[in-house]
């Protein structure tokens, strides 16, 4: 127990105990020093009569002064638990240790000395103030056991040695008694201090636990609403934040922007080199993304390639600052020693002008990154009240889609394609129309467009293409067939079945056929597609690439694709004029020919277009100079009129004949129709 009381007068080392202490001590102090008051002023009391008035009344009221003043120091300016330092507790715990020494002393000097006044009663008063003040320090200083065991063992030891010295029987029984019992008491303080400490220590680990899972829930919230990859925000963040962001801003009235950004040409970069090179292209990408951004300018990645903008300062410029996005992002990027270039396209939409809720503002900055893409890649647009009715027009055209009665709306004409060394037909490639009752006659690529959004394209691809084949039996045998097949076509393996089925069912001949791809549905799925195609090349049917030169890798295309042909996009057409255009195409003309792959040009107007091809070396074609898009009987009507070339002159009246048509007029040659 010596070991321990020696242990104890030492300052425990755990901060966490040191604060706690400090805590009860400022808490328990003020009531030690009231004891201590209402002690003193009773002794003086009743010594007042026997003992001089400068013992009673100066020493006495010094003694109050002193006690009064920590009082009202530890009441009204000891500083408080929560704020007070390790250091600074641990130097007042010592500093009280200092003065309780002092002070227990010298009220055990004042009353030795008072001790030597008065009758018994007197003198028992004094062995009852002291051991009334040794009990009332031992119960207010329970959590500070260094202070109690020092107070009562110099107090206890010096009255022990005095009244031994002094030698009343009963004085020294007095104090032998109240011995005992504060070393009872100093035993339950111990008792109570373990029990203090082991709390204070339970609560540090459980305030630990506590910190350790609040980190924890904090950091699992960061990465919640953090992209794993690039460790830009997130997609969840990114709406999370436009949400907040639009409440504010619907209440100031203030504007501010979204913007939606898509890479051009990451897949076939993620589909040469291979996900891990695609995946640190990302994170340079988000390493530019989150050098320009701030905390009015929010950059998250929404998922792939596609990246989000929040903007709510200089909103007049915010065009401008999505283009510098794009433009910052086609700067070529250094991986693994190579040098990669990808473009960036973005679109962008402006709270309230086009729109006042999350989903419509997304929509419409999506909507102007799907024109942009469209129309000139590499490019930031702003969304327009243009746009906004093309988004009406489109809904119209959505309704009417879904509400209509495909089989009687949807009908097929045909355009020819010509052997121009001998300008006989060679083929005709189907083209898929359709008139609403509600919105009229819709182009062709609107109404394909929205079939793809709306899922109905695989349902209208099987219809059109079993009408194809219906005017296929009735053409002659030697007349192919092109039939054009969407990015969710040549992917959707229930399709082909029943593209597949259909020509079986038919009984049509499959190397008459041909499907006709464009680059980007190949690369939509390209793993898809080309187990598509070989299902379809397998049957004997032809594949053709379509609009060949306005992909982004068209001629690593012509080397990975199993391809039978090659359509030349008309826009190339109009560069014949240039010395550059018309090498260009001779160039894609010798290419094909070296990978045996038939090339077809499209667009043909004039005959000056026609000699320059020709000239060239190409020898087949399409385009209203030969014949536009028609039905099947003015085809065949066009046949009999002998524009086809001489064998196919009969073929109007064979079909006749056989019930198939009905004959019409003789078209002439150069009329055109905008659904080439």
């Amino acid at each position: 127990m010596f070991q321990r009381f020696t242990a104890l007068l030492n300052l425990e080392p755990d901060p966490g105990i040191v604060i706690a202490q400090y805590g009860e001590l400022r808490r328990q102090n003020p009531m030690l020093y009231a004891l201590l008051i209402i002690n003193t002023l009773a002794v003086s009391y009743t010594h007042y009569a026997y003992a001089p008035v400068w013992l009673t009344v100066g020493a006495a009221g010094v003694l109050i002064v002193y006690c009064v003043g920590r009082l009202i120091f530890w009441l009204m300016f000891a500083e408080r638990a929560s704020t007070i330092t390790v250091e600074r507790a641990g130097s007042a715990l010592r500093g009280t240790m200092i003065l309780a020494a002092s002070a227990a002393m010298i009220f055990l000097g004042w009353a030795a000395m008072l001790d030597q006044y008065g009758g018994p009663l007197e003198r028992a008063h004094i062995a009852v103030f002291t051991a009334v003040t040794v009990i009332g320090c031992i119960f207010c200083l329970v959590y500070v056991p260094q202070i109690a065991l020092m107070v009562n063992g110099l107090v206890m030891t010096s009255v022990l040695v005095y009244y031994l010295y002094i030698g009343n029987a009963v004085l020294i029984g007095i104090a032998l008694n109240v011995a005992l019992v504060s070393a009872v008491m100093i035993q339950v303080l111990l008792n109570s201090f373990d029990g203090f400490a082991t709390l204070i220590r339970s609560q540090a680990i459980l305030a630990a636990q506590q910190f350790e899972t609040e980190r924890l829930g904090l950091d699992n919230a960061r990465l919640a609403l953090t992209d794993a990859l690039t460790g830009l925000p997130n997609r969840r963040f990114f709406f999370s934040r436009l949400d907040d962001i639009l409440r504010e801003h619907t209440e100031s009235g203030e504007r501010f922007a979204i913007g939606v950004f898509d890479l051009d040409g990451f897949k076939p970069i993620n589909d040469t080199y291979g996900h891990i090179v695609g995946d640190r292209l990302l994170v340079e990408v988000g390493s530019r993304l989150a050098d320009v951004a701030d905390d009015d300018l929010i950059v998250a990645r929404l998922g792939g390639d596609e990246f989000g903008l929040i903007v709510q300062t200089d909103i007049d410029g915010v065009q401008a600052t999505g283009q510098r996005i794009c433009e910052l992002l086609s700067q070529p990027f250094y991986i693994n020693e190579q040098r990669l270039t990808i473009g960036c396209s973005g679109g962008v939409a402006i709270f309230p002008d086009a729109g006042k809720t999350a989903n419509a503002l997304f929509d419409r900055s999506d909507y102007a990154l799907y024109n942009v893409k469209s129309t000139r890649r590499g490019g930031c647009a702003l969304f327009s009240a243009e746009q906004e009715m093309r988004i009406r027009s489109d809904r119209a055209v959505e309704a009417a889609l879904q509400s209509a009665d495909l089989q009687a709306e949807l009908n097929v004409v045909f355009q020819p394609l010509m052997c121009i060394d001998t300008m006989t037909i060679l083929g005709v490639e189907a083209l898929g129309r359709w008139t609403s009752p509600l919105v009229g006659v819709i182009a062709p690529e609107r109404f394909i467009a929205t079939a793809e959004r709306i899922g109905l394209i695989n349902q209208i691809t099987i219809m059109l293409f079993r009408k194809t084949l219906t005017n296929l039996a009735v053409l002659p045998k030697t007349i192919g067939l092109s039939f054009n097949l969407s990015a969710h076509d040549i992917v959707s393996a229930k399709t082909v079945d029943q593209l597949i089925e259909a020509i079986a069912q038919q009984g049509a001949d499959p190397a008459r056929i041909t499907f006709e791809l464009t680059e980007t549905a190949l690369m939509r799925d390209f793993d898809s597609a080309i187990v598509a195609i070989g299902r379809l090349r397998a049957l004997g049917i032809q594949i053709a690439l379509d609009d060949f030169g306005t992909g982004y890798s068209s001629l690593s295309s012509l080397h990975r694709l199993p391809l039978d042909k090659v359509k030349v996009d008309r826009s190339f057409i109009a560069r014949l004029d240039d010395d550059p255009g018309s090498k260009i195409m001779g160039a894609i003309l010798g290419l094909c020919t070296t990978l045996h792959l038939a090339c077809i040009i499209e667009g043909i107007e004039t005959e000056q277009q026609l000699g320059e091809v020709r000239r060239l070396g190409y020898s087949i074609a399409q385009g209203y100079l030969f014949a536009r898009a028609m039905p099947m009987t003015a085809l065949l009507a066009w046949l009999a009129s002998g524009s086809g070339g001489a064998p196919y002159a009969c073929a109007i009246e064979r079909a006749a004949r056989s019930g198939a048509v009905r004959p019409v007029p003789r078209l002439v040659r150069s009329e055109r129709s905008a659904g080439q």
